[in-house]
C-alpha cells in the first residue's frame, strides 16, 4: 500500500461481484434520451458522472474516503467521474471497483465492495447523494431504484464468512456458535413455518420465519419466564449503538421445582461477530462474571438492526444447538431463551424496539429433516426499582467500545422527520425505566456521551 504512484495510472475496472458497474456515457444518454431528465433512470444509471453533471457533487482532490476495518483510504474525484486513489495513483471506473480493491487489501476474502454505501464524499455516503438525486429529479420514482444493498452493507466490518460446518458440535455453547456471518437486515418478507417443508441446503439461511404459538402446535409452554427490566434496558441500549448485528448472553437462574426461568443480567459481547480471535477471551470474561454472581447461562440475544425481530433459519438452528447443549448429557431439562431485538425497523410501533423472546420445538420424530419450529415465548417482565451500577458500567463500556466504530449510529441524524436517533434511543429505553425516576439523571450522562461520539 506504500508503493509509489505509477508513471502511467492503472485503470481498474473490476468491481467484484457487485451490480454497481458504471454505465458508459452513451448508455446514460440512451437511458434518458427519450424525454430528457424526466425519463426514468435505473439505479445503475445514477452514476458519479450523473451526480457531477447535475451539480450534486464536484470534482476535487481528497474528497472521497473509505473507512474499513480500521484502515482509511482517500481518493480524488475526477471530472469524468472516475476515482484516483491518492496513495498509488490508480484510476478506478466506479466506487465499487475502488471499494472492492481497497477492502481486498485488508480482507482478501472480501468479494465485493458495495461502493455507494462505503465510499463517502466529503463525509457523507454516496448512496445518500443518489437518493437526493432521485428526490430532486424523479420525485415520483419508486425509491427501490436505490438498491437496498447500498444500505450499510459494507459497514458490517469484521463479518467475514464463517462456514457452518466449522462449528464443533461437541463443545459447550459459546460465542463461536453465535458469531456467524450475517447480512444486513434489509426488507425481507417472513414466511410461515408450514411453507418450509424438508430442510433444503439451497434455501437462503437468512429467510425469516413467523413465530407459532404453543397452542397452535398442540403444546403447552413447558416453562415460565421472568425477565428483569434492567436486562431489557441494557440489551436495547446495546442493539441501538451500531448498524451491524450485535450479540450477547443472558444470565439467570432455573428453578426445577417451579419451572421458572428468571433472567437477571444481560452480558453484551464487546466484539465483532466474526472476530474469532477475541471471542474466546470475551466468552471467558462473561463466564467469570456469571460465576461471580452465582448465575447460570440461560440464553442469548442478538439484534436485527433494520429488519423484523423474527428468527431466521440460521437463528432457528443456532437456538436449537444452544438448547441441546445447555440441556447437557444427563437429559435433565433446562430451557435456553433466545431474544431478538429490532431497534431500527420502520415497521415497529413508535420509537420502541420490538423485542421477541422465542424458543424452538424440535421437528416431529417422523420428520427429522425438517427445521425446528420457532415459537413465541410468553414472558413476565419484572420492573426493577433502580438502575444498578453493573448496568451503568456495562453501558459506559459499550460506549467506549463503539466510539470509533465505522458502523456507529449517527445519533445527531434523524430517525424520522421529527425524531433524532438520540431521541429514538431515549424513547425506547424509557419503556424499561426503573421505578426510581432518579435513573433519568444517570442516563443523561450516558446520552451526553452518545451525543459526542461523532
Amino acid at each position: 500500500m506504500g508503493s509509489e504512484p505509477p508513471s502511467s495510472p492503472q485503470v481498474v475496472e473490476d468491481g467484484g461481484e457487485e451490480d454497481e458497474e458504471e454505465l458508459s456515457g452513451g448508455e446514460e444518454a440512451d437511458l434518458r434520451s427519450s424525454s430528457g431528465r424526466g425519463s426514468l433512470l435505473t439505479r445503475r444509471g445514477i452514476t458519479l458522472r450523473v451526480l457531477l453533471k447535475d451539480g450534486l457533487v464536484e470534482p476535487g482532490d481528497g474528497v472521497l474516503a473509505i473507512h474499513y476495518l480500521g484502515k482509511n483510504f482517500v481518493g480524488d474525484l475526477l471530472t469524468d467521474g472516475k476515482i484516483r486513489w491518492v496513495e498509488t495513483g490508480q484510476i478506478f471506473n466506479s466506487p465499487s471497483a475502488w471499494a472492492t480493491h481497497c477492502k481486498r487489501l485488508v480482507n482478501p476474502a472480501k468479494k465485493s465492495g458495495c461502493g455507494w454505501a462505503s465510499v463517502r464524499y466529503r463525509g457523507q455516503k454516496l448512496v445518500q447523494y443518489k437518493t437526493t438525486w432521485l428526490h430532486k429529479y424523479q420525485p415520483s420514482a419508486d425509491m427501490s431504484l436505490v438498491s437496498e444493498e447500498d444500505d450499510d452493507e459494507d459497514e458490517e466490518e469484521g463479518k467475514a464468512a464463517v462456514q457452518a460446518d466449522d462449528k464443533n458440535k461437541n463443545t459447550k455453547p459459546g460465542l463461536h456458535d453465535v458469531m456467524v456471518s450475517r447480512r444486513t437486515d434489509r426488507e425481507r418478507i417472513p414466511v410461515r413455518y408450514c411453507t418450509l417443508g424438508t430442510r433444503d441446503a439451497a434455501r437462503d439461511p437468512h429467510t425469516l420465519v413467523e413465530l407459532s404459538a404453543f397452542s397452535a402446535i398442540n403444546r403447552f409452554q413447558p416453562f415460565n419466564v421472568a425477565v428483569s427490566s434492567n436486562v431489557l434496558l441494557l440489551m436495547d441500549f446495546h442493539c441501538h449503538l451500531t448498524t451491524s448485528e450485535v450479540v450477547g448472553y443472558l444470565g439467570g437462574r432455573w428453578d426445577t421445582n417451579t419451572q421458572l426461568l428468571t433472567v437477571l443480567r444481560a452480558f453484551p459481547c464487546r466484539t465483532r461477530l466474526a472476530d474469532r480471535d477475541s471471542a474466546s477471551a470475551v466468552e471467558e470474561e462473561i463466564c467469570q462474571n456469571l460465576f461471580m454472581r452465582g448465575l447460570s447461562l440461560v440464553g442469548w440475544y442478538h439484534s436485527h438492526p433494520r429488519g423484523p425481530a423474527l428468527p431466521s433459519l440460521q437463528d432457528i438452528d443456532s437456538q436449537m444447538d444452544h438448547q441441546l447443549r445447555l440441556q447437557g448429557s444427563n437429559n435433565g431439562f433446562q430451557p435456553c431463551l433466545g431474544i431478538i431485538c429490532g431497534p431500527y425497523y420502520h415497521g415497529n410501533q413508535g420509537v420502541a424496539s420490538t423485542i421477541t423472546p422465542f424458543w424452538v420445538v424440535p421437528p416431529p420424530e417422523q420428520r427429522p429433516n425438517d427445521y425446528g419450529i420457532p415459537v413465541a415465548v410468553e414472558v413476565t417482565y419484572v420492573q426493577d426499582n433502580f438502575l444498578t451500577s453493573d448496568v451503568l458500567n456495562e453501558m459506559m463500556l459499550l460506549v467506549d467500545y463503539y466510539r470509533a466504530a465505522p458502523d456507529l449510529v449517527q445519533f445527531n441524524q434523524y430517525w424520522c422527520p421529527d425524531t433524532t436517533m438520540l431521541d429514538k434511543i431515549k424513547g425506547s429505553l424509557s419503556c424499561h425505566a426503573p421505578k426510581d425516576q432518579a435513573y433519568s439523571q444517570i442516563l443523561e450522562h450516558v446520552y451526553s456521551q452518545l451525543g459526542s461520539m461523532h
